[in-house]
């Protein structure tokens, strides 16, 4: 299902409105199923979600990595928005409190949320390279119409879809705003067209995330889970080799030739050399990915690995779990320059 020539569209007819507003559908990205009243737009399939852990579907219902790219040469961008809830949780302001325009690799300008119906303006480039959005995502956002002020806009041109599955770290843990989440950053910089699928406190390789994933469009897929399989579900070394193995055998049935990444887990500290129930430590779990990935690696071309242990190191943690803005700038910057290099 992969395409070498064109890039594809999160936006197009496998994506679907459902009861989204029409206005601001062209200029969305990061959304590829259609949305409901109560899940505008949602990372996970909705017909399929009752057989997803509950923990996935809670955290597949925040709009993370939903955003809206345009071009133009108007000097603002106007949005009516309704949000839905200022209670953030762990990620407190972190999880997005602000529509945040991005252009040519720097923020232009942010404007705060309100809980509710509002309106926010937030300055645009006004040339052709894309401006990028990026939503309150923490507030349970939905967009319900845009338009250029002192010009006009347009949507920004199609770029390769990478679709990223993981957990938390995936979901932008604890980036100190969506758009640093390592997954944003790395889609920003490197031209591509990110689908978030990470699931914190989830993720767990479920074979119906793997159906879900197989099912769509895709010019790159990167599988990026391993951590709550140590301690929120606990797996032994050989189940989570197993379910490593499963996951991407149901991906290459759809995606015969797709490239594929492969990110083992990133280091933590607390559970490198601690067993969990099952006795496997996150260091023995992130060996057996890695194996399993590289037995496949021998008859498949088009799989890659990247090793998480060597991506960041404690210092660049926030929490002694979560990458703090560096670890995310560094996660980026290698899984990014990977990635491109696969897409070509």
């Amino acid at each position: 299902m992969s395409s070498e020539s064109a890039p594809h569209l999160v936006s197009g007819p496998e994506a679907g409105r459902g009861e989204r507003p029409e206005g601001p559908e062209p200029y969305l990205r990061g959304v590829v199923w259609p949305g409901s009243r109560r899940v505008p737009y949602p990372r996970a399939a909705p017909r399929d979600r009752l057989r997803l852990p509950g923990d996935t579907w809670q955290m597949a219902s925040i709009p993370v990595g939903v955003r809206l790219e345009l071009i133009g040469d108007a000097s603002e961008l106007g949005i009516e928005y309704r949000t839905e809830t200022d209670q953030l949780g762990y990620r407190g302001d972190g999880a997005g409190t602000t529509f945040a325009a991005w252009h040519r690799g720097s923020l232009l300008g942010e404007d705060r949320a309100v809980v509710g119906p509002g309106t926010a303006r937030v300055p645009l480039g006004g040339d052709d390279q894309r401006t990028i959005v990026y939503l309150p995502e923490g507030m349970r956002p939905v967009v319900l119409d845009v338009r250029g002020v002192g010009g006009d806009i347009a949507p920004a041109p199609a770029q390769h879809r990478w679709i990223v599955y993981g957990d938390s770290v995936a979901e932008g843990w604890t980036a100190s705003a969506p758009a640093l989440a390592w997954p944003a950053v790395a889609g920003r910089d490197r031209g591509l067209d990110v689908v978030n699928l990470g699931y914190a406190g989830a993720a767990r390789g479920e074979i119906a995330s793997a159906e879900q994933i197989a099912a769509l469009d895709a010019d790159l897929i990167t599988v990026s889970h391993g951590t709550n399989c140590w301690t929120r579900t606990p797996h032994s070394v050989a189940l989570f080799r197993a379910g490593v193995g499963a996951f991407l055998d149901v991906l290459r049935d759809e995606h015969g030739t797709t490239p594929m990444q492969v990110v083992s887990p990133v280091v933590r500290p607390g559970a490198e050399e601690t067993p969990n129930r099952l006795g496997a430590t996150l260091a023995q779990l992130r060996d057996a990915m890695e194996l399993e990935v590289a037995y496949r690696m021998e008859d498949d071309e088009h799989l890659h690995l990247l090793r998480g242990s060597e991506l960041i190191g404690p210092e660049h943690l926030a929490d002694g779990i979560h990458p703090s803005d560096e670890g995310h700038a560094r996660m980026a910057a290698a899984i990014g320059a990977q990635a491109r290099t696969i897409i070509g």
